[in-house]
Parts: C-alpha cells; structure tokens; sequence
C-alpha cells in the first residue's frame, strides 16, 4: 500500500507542474481540431503562394494521422466518430494542396471508403432529421471539394444523396446571418457552395474586432483566402503563434474557463483532494472576475453567448461549493431575454454543453431562489430535446449518457464515490464547449495523465475500503449483531452507504464509527417494530438511560453490550487525542434514541395518533441520522467542540438533517408502516388534510422535502449559519445525500436487489479500465 500511495504522490506532483502550474499556457492544454487545423494549413504564403503560410499546422497533419487512417475525434473504443469524417477528407484536401502525404492521402480515402466510414453515415441518417445542422452542411462541401481535385469519392448514393438533400433544405430557409440561427450559416465560409458567391463586404461587416468571422478558425482562413483582408490575416497569424501544436475549435478562448474547466474534471474524478491549494487559487482569482462590473454584461456578439454562459454557470456551481457568496443573476440574466432564449431553443444541438453546465449549477440552489428553478426547468427542457434528437450524432453518444445521467438522479441522491467511478469510465463525455464540427476537450495527453491518477487513487481507496468492510463484519458477528434471527442485516449496506458518501480524507475512524452506529440504529430499531416485548422494551430504555445492563437477557443484552463497546472505543480514542471525556454525551444521545423508539412503540400499542408537531419532534430522533453524524464528527480535523454534543439544542443544521431524513424515509414506508398500524407523516398530512389523497399527500411533504434541502445546503455551503466547522457541515451533507440516495425513488435500503450493482461498483470490483488516447 505505501508502494501504491507513493505512485499517486509523484503523479500528483507531476501534474502539479504541468497542469496546475502557472507557467503553463491554458491555451496548450486543450486538444486540437483537425478540421480546422486543416483549413489554416490550405493558407498560401503571401510571398510565396506555392508553400503554406502555417507550415506548423501541415505539419500536424503529416504526424497525427490514425493508424485506421482518418484524423479527428475517436471514442472510448478507439472507433471514428462522424467529425471525423469531415476532419479527415479536410486533411486530404489540405496534402493533396501541397502535393505531400501521398500514401497518407491513399490511406484516408480507404478510410472514407470503408465500412467503418458507412455505418457512421447510416447512423447519422438512421433517425428521420437526425443529421446534424454542421454535418448536413461541412460533408457534402468536402466532398465536392475533392471532387473538383479529381478525387473520385464513391459512397453509397442514397446516403449521400440523404445528407445534399438537408443541406439544401438548411441553404433554402437559413440567411447568412439572422437572429434565429447560431452557428450562422456564414460562419460555415469555407463549406458553402462556390455558386453562392458571397460579396465582400457581407463577410467584412460580420468581423469581429479580432479580425475573425464568428471566432471560426477555418471560415476566417477562408475569407482571408478570398479577401486578403488583414484583419483577417493579423487574426490568423496570432492564432498559429498562439496554438503552435494545431487549431483549437474556436480562437480566442477564455483562460477562466479552461481552468474551471479543469477543476471541475479533477472534482468530478475524486481528485479534488489532492489538489486544493490550487484548486482555491484558481476560485480566488475567478471569484474576483465573477463580481466585476462586467461579468453580468449580456454579450455583445452571439459568439460570446455560449462561452459566457458556460463559463458562468461552471463558476457558479464551483463557487458555491467552495463558500463564496454569489448570486444567481450573474448566470440567469438570460432568463429575462426572449430574443437569447430563442436562440438556444432554435439552435438546442450547439447550446448543449452549456445547457448541461447551466443544470448542473441549479444543484446549488438555496431556499427561495426561484430564478435557478427557472434556469433548471428551462435547462432540462433543452437537454430532453437534445436526447430526444441528438442520438445519431456519434460523436455525442457519450455526451448523451452524460445528460441521461444528470437529468435521470438529482445530485444530492449521488454518492461521491460512485460518481468519481462514472466519470472515469465516461471521461469521453468530459467536453467543454461545442466548437463548429467538434467539442473543445482537454488535451489528450494531459487527460490520459488525470485519467491514470484518478483510476489508481479510485483503486487505491478500494483498497481500504475492503479491508474496513472485513473488519466490519468480522466486528458485527463477533458481538452478534449480523445473526439476531429477525429484522434486516444491513453491515455491508451500512458501510456502503458512508464509504461511498463521505470521501476520503475521512479517516478510518470516522467510516468505521458512523457504519457502526448505524448497524447499532437499525438492529435496535428492529427489535423495537419487531421482536421485543413492551416490557422488554421498557427495561432495555431503561438500562440505556442508567447504562447498567443487570437486568437485561437475550437480544437486549447483545444490542447492549455491542452499543457499550461503541460508546467506549469512541470515549477512549477522543480522550487521547482531546483530553476530554465523551462517554456520557453519546450515553445520553443514545438514550434519546431509544426513548423515541420506546414512544412510538407505546402510540402504535395504545392506537394513539399524535400530531404531525408531536409526531416530527420522535421521528426525527427515531430516525437515527443525528446518532450517527454528531459523534463521527468529534473525530474530524477540525473536531466538533464537546459543548455540541449535547441533547438540549441542536444546531438548527443538525434539525433540518433530521427532519430531512425522516420525511425522506417516510414517504418511501408510508404504506408498510400503514399496514402495520403505525403512524407515519404522510398518513398525519392527510388526517390534518383531509381534502388531499395520498397522492397529493406525498406531493406536499415532498415540497417540504425540497425547501429544507434548499435550506441545509446553505447552511452546509456558506458561513455564517452555524458555528459548526466546515467538516461537521460536509458530514451532515454527506449523510443527508445517503438518505436522499436510499428513498429517492424507492424503498433501496430495504431491498435486498437494488443496492447490489452500486455495492460491487464501491467496493468488490475494480473499475474497467477506460481507453487512455493517444497524445
């Protein structure tokens, strides 16, 4: 295990000097296009017209073809994806311009020719108005642009024929440039028909200040070559200086956002850890920007709109995770502006990736801010129609498990280990922007380095993670909770549900105390509904309240003696790290558990129906989240003060984690614990409501459900609500998100199938290995 630890410790190194290193240009860490590194190659030299005035980006070609010859994007797999159609008939139209890479030229156009290339175009065309806009456009250019270098293409006609027919249709309703189209068609320069000749100042009066037509790389090579402009030029020339190891998707770029850009993978990988001296500096100087007068701005140019967007609603989210205080106008300005949100809703397929991020950020929604629930219904509107269209782009398929995923389970029900194993084997989908052909990703040979740390780190934690889980079960026989004879054996689910949800750098102490008090909470709450008489009961609350277990026998005395064995490890190890003496405060939150479970035992015997307030003040102590967390948290770095501890008063935090966790747990029981003739809040909603069904009965608590997790997410996420440490706060997140995660949909803790594929995934199997590209 040192050996291991070791290995991760010089990869992090390694990437602290190059990724997060301030001498790196942000600008070298993304990944090339091939198309549009193609274009600027096809530039002739001003002086000297039979040479290319990039020689660097021809270069590129000369070296970056595939060995199934095609260049461009591949998956998971190492198969081509449709850019890479276009990518590859552009890099032989740019060597056969400069006579050089003959066989390579050959190569490529068996590509073209083959199979692999045919299904690729059958899956494009499979869904009826499938094709995508920049495809049905860009494809049937190249190829009349070889055509007329006397390449023979020869593809299946009816395929072809499919593609030239939808670009038609697009060139017949799309102006060059109109309100309702983004990209717009004139940003497509270098792919329009030669019989549409476009008049210069057309393209003149659509630069941009920089000199480019819609910041394209290959339309502004392309209106260079037919105007000799030298805005054009100048724009050029700062591209290839800037980009020496081929073209990005778009030019300029924000630095910003290729930063958060980078964060926000290293998080999504487990990896965040590692990385938070770097990871806060970054923020620091983002947040600085991000409360600047011009940051709300709303962009002067289209082209900007989908960079602003996306980079503001990264900054959101990330900011927010980390404490900052910002407000949700700064990204949901666009709300309020019909003409922007009709672009985005008339060009759905380009906004995608910004859409995904806009969602994402709208996880961090506090109580009240209706605007993000707007953003998270329009968003979710958007990417439903991105799916509900998008299946035949190739190139996206990963992107689109990307947008089943987030819109299929909300955030608050993931456990963070099991989201960091999701992104390292669809890391494929980690894309920034939408560029004109392809998505902007992160340079492969930068991201083949997070990819292997995060893998190791990933197995690393299994590791512990296997050898706790043992020690665990080997605990629970030993003291005889795991062979009781009755209720639910529940230790591995127990240690799934805290090693999955709280990451690392919790120590083991933590994972190993909260796993066992919950095992303690649901054996006792077993024998309580199902086992135990009332006098049993009785005498067992009482030992609990006196901490003598003289009058106990039988399962009474195994649940007291295993809890006595808890309470005192837990007493003795803070001892010797605090001085202080525990023991009779996790005595007296103990008892308190015990007393509320005695008490609902008592309304359930006497048909006693209390009042939805009588009722909330038990359950949420009868739930048992607060007997876990509180005294996990006295082993934090920074530990929860001892005068926390106590029963009288809990921080309003810890309330608002109780009461979350029996709603939760009520709604997905509601009809067993009918059945069983216990009271339970949804059965109370409707007896103080009695207009509602238990439809609508679920419908209010689950409004009540989603306040308060509003609620507790800003008091875990800012400061100034609890004296609690952050730490303590991060636990009773990670608690509640295990909660949200068992009774989400259903009754998962109390299935003995639905949790078995996540438990293998956490801690059983090891990760399958995702395809690493080559740089």
């Amino acid at each position: 295990m040192e050996l291991e630890l070791s290995n991760i410790q010089a990869q992090i190194k390694a990437i602290k000097e190059t990724i997060f290193s301030d001498e790196t240009d942000p600008y070298l860490l993304v990944s090339p296009c091939a198309y549009e590194t193609a274009w600027l190659s096809m530039v002739p030299d001003s002086h000297q017209p039979s040479k290319p005035m990039f020689k660097n980006c021809l270069n590129w070609i000369l070296i970056n073809q595939n060995k199934q010859g095609f260049w461009g994007n591949f998956d998971s797999q190492g198969n081509p994806t449709i850019e890479s159609l276009v990518a590859t008939l552009a890099c032989i139209l740019a060597l056969n311009r400069w006579s050089v890479g003959t066989l390579m030229i050959e190569k490529g156009l068996a590509f073209i020719h083959s199979s692999q290339a045919e299904k690729l175009l059958r899956q494009v065309l499979i869904i009826k108005d499938n094709c995508p806009v920049w495809f049905a456009i860009v494809f049937p250019a190249m190829i009349e642009l070889l055509q007329k270098a006397d390449f023979k293409i020869e593809l299946k006609k009816l395929l072809v024929s499919n593609v030239f027919h939808k670009r038609q249709l697009i060139l017949e309703r799309e102006q060059l440039v109109d309100d309702h189209h983004y990209p717009p068609l004139l940003s497509y320069l270098e792919a329009l028909p030669s019989s549409d000749k476009i008049d210069e100042e057309v393209i003149f009066k659509q630069l941009s200040g920089d000199g480019s037509l819609f910041q394209s790389p290959s339309a502004t090579a392309s209106a260079f070559m037919s105007t000799r402009n030298k805005k054009c030029l100048n724009y050029l020339q700062s591209l290839a200086q800037r980009c020496p190891n081929g073209i990005p998707t778009t030019y300029p770029m924000d630095e910003e956002l290729i930063k958060l850009w980078i964060i926000n993978n290293v998080q999504r990988l487990g990896l965040a850890e590692h990385f938070t001296l770097d990871i806060e500096e970054v923020l620091e100087q983002v947040y600085k920007s991000y409360m600047s007068e011009e940051l709300c701005a709303k962009p002067t140019i289209l082209e900007a709109l989908q960079l602003q967007l996306h980079k503001y609603s990264l900054a959101f989210r990330l900011l927010r995770i980390h404490g900052y205080k910002v407000l949700p106008w700064s990204m949901c300005w666009f709300l309020y502006d019909e003409e922007i949100k009709n672009v985005i809703e008339n060009n759905h397929e380009y906004f995608s990736s910004v859409m995904v991020n806009v969602f994402r950020a709208t996880d961090v929604t506090f109580r009240g801010e209706y605007e993000l629930q707007e953003a998270k219904s329009f968003s979710r509107k958007m990417l439903q129609k991105s799916i509900s269209m998008g299946a035949g782009d190739d190139q996206i398929i990963s992107f689109g498990k990307l947008i089943e995923h987030e819109l299929r389970v909300p955030w608050m029900a993931r456990l963070d280990h099991l989201e960091h194993r999701w992104w390292i084997e669809e890391n494929e989908a980690n894309v920034l922007w939408k560029g004109k052909t392809c998505f902007q990703q992160l340079l492969s040979l930068h991201n083949n380095k997070l990819i292997r740390l995060a893998l190791q780190n990933y197995e690393f934690k299994q590791s512990i993670y296997k050898a706790e889980l043992k020690e665990l079960k080997i605990w629970s026989k030993d003291w005889g909770l795991s062979d009781m004879g009755f209720g639910r054996e529940k230790t591995t689910y127990c240690y799934f549900a805290v090693a999955a949800g709280c990451s690392l750098p919790y120590d083991s102490d933590v994972r190993m105390f909260v796993a066992k008090s919950g095992i303690l909470v649901i054996v006792a709450d077993d024998f309580f509904d199902m086992k135990g008489s009332l006098t049993e009961l009785q005498t067992l609350t009482d030992a609990i309240r006196r901490w003598d277990a003289k009058a106990l026998s039988g399962e009474g005395k195994i649940i007291f003696d295993a809890l006595d064995n808890v309470v005192s490890e837990m007493a003795i190890k803070y001892f010797k790290h605090e001085g202080n003496d525990i023991t009779n405060n996790l005595r007296d939150i103990w008892y308190e558990t015990f007393l509320s479970w005695l008490t609902e035992v008592t309304w359930s015997k006497a048909d006693y129906i209390p009042s939805m307030d009588e009722y909330i003040k038990v359950g949420m102590v009868s739930v048992g989240a607060h007997t876990m967390v509180l005294p996990a948290c006295c082993f934090l770095s920074p530990s929860l003060p001892i005068s926390k501890l106590g029963t009288l008063q809990y921080k309003n935090i810890t309330k608002m984690l109780m009461i979350l966790a029996r709603l939760l747990n009520d709604i997905q029981t509601y009809q067993k614990e009918k059945n069983e003739g216990k009271v339970n809040s949804v059965l109370l909603y409707m007896e103080n409501n009695s207009e509602v069904d238990m439809e609508e009965s679920i419908a209010g608590l689950r409004k009540i459900v989603d306040k308060k997790r509003e609620e507790l997410l800003e008091h875990v996420l800012m400061d100034g609500f609890t004296d609690l440490p952050k730490s303590c706060r991060q636990l009773h997140l990670s608690c509640f998100k295990v909660f949200q995660m068992f009774y989400n949909f259903s009754n998962r803790f109390d299935s003995n199938t639905e949790m078995v594929e996540d438990i293998k995934k956490s801690h059983l199997y090891s990760s399958k290995n995702p395809t690493l590209k080559a740089s």
